[in-house]
């Protein structure tokens, strides 16, 4: 076993202003915005006269923008009802109500993360292998610090040593308890994490696990096993299930989704690296894609910094793009 000093408080760090905050996401989403700005504000003031040219033309454009097609076809068709409806023919009115049309699709996806519900509360963090899951986990416990949460941190992905390294390395920064082994079996180390954090009264446990593509069945189903014997560590465990997507695989994401969320019944997604090649627009795709059940995005990244993690709220988000 390896552990960090005994889980101190966080260093005192500026509570950051949601300016601050506000101005890293407009830059981190700057490439998405400059398409929509682009492609589609110019759109609305090209065609003084709304007509159907200009559906098509916005449809293409969302499209472009990785929103994906079910879920430009269902803004689109929104667009068309209300501009109708309303009777609405100037093309900068059309363009409020087309922000007005994607902030409501997406606000069914902002669910902030109650971690109150039990303790410790255990949060089994997943991902395909890149996707940003154990920087995530080292921003997830600055970030719960801050809310005066106590951290401890499980080095699940046993597959990699440099994963329980990094996670050693957060550790460290974050004055966090990292319970680990050299090698051995991922849910065997989670299930000692949840059992040393009941002891020491921790809040909360974020465990790692091994990247893994969803069709590697073998390793689908060993993550299955994960969560099995954390069921066996605690009957009302994982509190939560996350899955963390890289923006930059685009539609990519839906599939990823889907197949992690068929194996471990997901409770939520991260989002990471909005502020690469990413088009912020697949957040729209992840809502129309299952809008029955849609799952919700507790959190969005855009940086490297311990602090470009922050919780996702539908407006700003939209905000940003335009």
């Amino acid at each position: 076993m390896f552990a960090n000093p005994a889980n101190k408080p966080a260093p005192e760090t500026p509570v950051e202003s949601s300016s601050g905050w506000l101005s890293r996401l407009r830059a981190g989403l700057a490439k998405t915005r400059a398409v929509l700005n682009t492609d589609v504000s110019d759109l609305f003031a090209r065609h003084p006269r709304i007509d159907e040219a200009l559906f098509e033309e916005l449809e293409s454009a969302l499209i472009t923008a990785d929103v994906g097609a079910a879920a430009a076809a269902r803004l689109v068709e929104n667009l068309r009802l209300t501009q109708r409806d309303k009777k609405i023919a100037d093309g900068a009115i059309l363009r409020g109500e087309f922000k007005a049309a994607l902030t409501a699709l997406i606000a069914p996806l902002e669910r902030p993360l109650d971690v109150s519900t039990h303790r410790p509360f255990v949060i089994m963090i997943a991902g395909v292998n890149g996707a940003g899951k154990t920087t995530t986990i080292g921003k997830l416990a600055k970030y719960f610090q801050a809310q005066g949460h106590s951290v401890l941190l499980a080095a699940g992905d046993t597959f990699r040593a440099a994963a329980r390294e990094q996670l050693m390395t957060w550790g460290a920064r974050n004055n966090v308890t990292v319970i680990a082994q050299q090698g051995g079996d991922s849910a065997a180390v989670i299930f000692d994490a949840i059992s040393a954090a009941r002891a020491r009264g921790i809040d909360i446990v974020l465990a790692d696990t091994a990247g893994r593509l969803p069709t590697q069945l073998n390793l689908m189903e060993e993550i299955k096993k994960v969560k099995r014997v954390i069921a066996k560590a605690d009957p009302t465990a994982p509190h939560e299930t996350l899955l963390v997507l890289d923006a930059n695989t685009g539609q990519n994401a839906l599939a990823q989704t889907k197949a992690f969320d068929d194996a471990l019944q997901l409770t939520g997604l991260v989002v990471t690296k909005l502020d690469g090649t990413a088009k912020g627009g697949m957040i729209a795709a992840l809502a129309a894609e299952r809008p029955s059940r849609p799952i919700p995005v507790r959190f969005i990244g855009v940086g490297e910094s311990i602090d470009d993690l922050k919780p996702f709220v539908a407006k700003e988000f939209v905000d940003a793009l335009f």
